[in-house]
């Protein structure tokens, strides 16, 4: 059985904990946040933007902590499930791994790169392992492109354009800051940055155009630039003023045999255009919001309890993602290509 303690109570917290009760051979032991009324099970003012809203939990045979250093202390606890603000992953991460445990941290892996090369660092000098997640790849739609990439079923990948837009979140406090969650760009587009260095691998520039708040990229187009000229990849990502706006998610990806498409705001299902000119509508298996993320624990889990790495929740993955975020936040500052 792997224990796991979870730090972190609120709205990623809570959803780790929904997914880790469907796993088999996994059980939350331990929980650690600053909120005493969290440490007694009212997790009923947890609310997001998707899933079940919080309720009533019982922690009874669960340790419950307010201070990190003892959740890192208890020898029950396996490895540790970090779903803080992400300008404590860095802080926290590295402390875990000190302490000698495995570390499962919620994206971005940090908000500064020097930051997450350090964590992963940490994690290769402790010997235990550093997974982040980035929970993308564990949605059908993105699962498919994946698996079609690695399988080459529709031959070679040619590039592709990926868009993620939300309104602006106005509720949320210092959102537009580097320190804190580095605004659209680390904290909406570093999902697409990590899917297409996970596809393509690492480019060698990128070429981005955006406007900006008090500094930070508030919407932004941007080109991959590769070693091969015919590999053509782009994204738009970022927020628009407008309430009405939904959130709005999508992908067009170029393989030699097929198009493959899919967006959410329209509704259009995942459909793959072939060479011969026929169309598929691949179906999937029924799931809820929850589901996207018991898929990336299971992978999580599995790795942690065979001493190994995910090759898609890898550290090094996800601190190149926080890498080519950042040269973009450069570009668009510079009006110049940067390069890796």
């Amino acid at each position: 059985m792997l224990k796991v303690g979870i730090t972190g109570i609120g709205f990623m917290g809570w959803i780790h904990y929904l997914a880790y009760q469907r796993l088999e051979g996994v059980k939350v032991v331990a929980i650690c946040d600053t909120i005493q009324e969290r440490l007694k099970g009212d997790w009923t003012k947890i609310k997001g933007n998707f899933g079940p809203q919080g309720t009533m939990v019982d922690l009874t045979g669960i340790a419950t902590y307010d201070r990190f250093d003892d959740l890192c202390a208890d020898e029950n606890v396996d490895y540790i499930d970090i779903c803080l603000p992400p300008c404590a992953h860095a802080e926290k991460t590295i402390a875990a791994l000190k302490a000698g445990k495995n570390v499962f941290c919620e994206k971005p892996i940090s908000l500064q790169p020097n930051d997450a090369v350090n964590m992963v660092a940490t994690a290769k000098e402790s010997g235990k392992t550093l997974m982040i997640g980035h929970v993308l790849p564990f949605f059908d739609a993105y699962d498919f492109i994946l698996k079609a990439a690695r399988d080459g079923r529709f031959g070679k990948l040619l590039g592709g354009n990926f868009m993620r837009v939300i309104s602006d979140p106005f509720w949320l406090t210092n959102f537009y800051n580097m320190s804190t969650s580095g605004g659209p760009m680390l904290d909406l587009h570093i999902h697409d940055a990590h899917f297409i260095r996970l596809l393509f691998g690492m480019p060698k520039a990128v070429r981005s155009l955006g406007r900006s708040r008090n500094g930070v990229p508030e919407y932004f187009n941007t080109q991959f630039l590769f070693d091969d000229p015919n590999l053509v990849v782009t994204a738009t990502s970022g927020c628009v003023m407008q309430q009405g706006r939904p959130f709005n998610a999508g992908y067009e990806v170029h393989f030699e045999k097929a198009t493959i498409f899919t967006e959410t705001f329209t509704g259009t299902p995942v459909t793959v255009l072939h060479a011969d000119g026929s169309i598929e509508k691949p179906q999937f298996a029924p799931g809820d919001d929850v589901s996207p993320f018991v898929n990336e624990l299971t992978e999580a889990t599995r790795n942690i309890a065979a001493g190994t790495t995910s090759p898609i929740l890898d550290g090094v993955l996800a601190r190149d993602a926080l890498v080519l975020c950042h040269k973009q936040i450069e570009s668009i500052n510079s009006g110049k290509e940067a390069t890796l």
